[in-house]
């Protein structure tokens, strides 16, 4: 998870497969603010070209972190072009202050994850 637009606010982004259907998302970011709670999502595209139509919600990331099981399975995230990203805050929603692009791709084991830059581990 890279700063955008100047915010300083970066981090990593674990993705651990919950059952073949379900992949919790973990996000931890440093640089942000305290007791402000920033929305988060699944996009299509990359952090470049980014789909501005969210395929998933996540938890807001409070002071930092934000943890989250989705409907998605951990292969049909890594499979395509996906990123995640953070907003200023719901008043800002326009201003994102975090991206990363989900890399990978091929079965995840069972325990695997992807994290940050984000790899998957069995």
């Amino acid at each position: 998870m890279k700063a955008q637009n100047k915010s300083g606010e970066s981090g990593s982004a674990r993705l651990t497969p919950e059952g073949p259907d379900k992949t919790r998302v973990e996000i931890t970011l440093k640089g942000g603010p305290k007791g402000t709670p920033q929305p988060a999502h699944i996009h299509e595209g990359s952090c470049a070209k980014l789909d501005p139509k969210p395929k998933q919600g996540l938890e807001n990331v409070v002071d930092g972190k934000s943890s989250t099981v989705v409907p998605l399975g951990l292969d049909s995230l890594t499979g395509g072009k996906m990123a995640i990203n953070v907003h200023k805050s719901k008043e800002d929603i326009s201003t994102y202050v975090s991206c990363g692009d989900i890399r990978g791709g091929g079965a995840a084991k069972k325990g695997g994850e992807k994290k940050g830059g984000m790899e998957k581990k069995s």
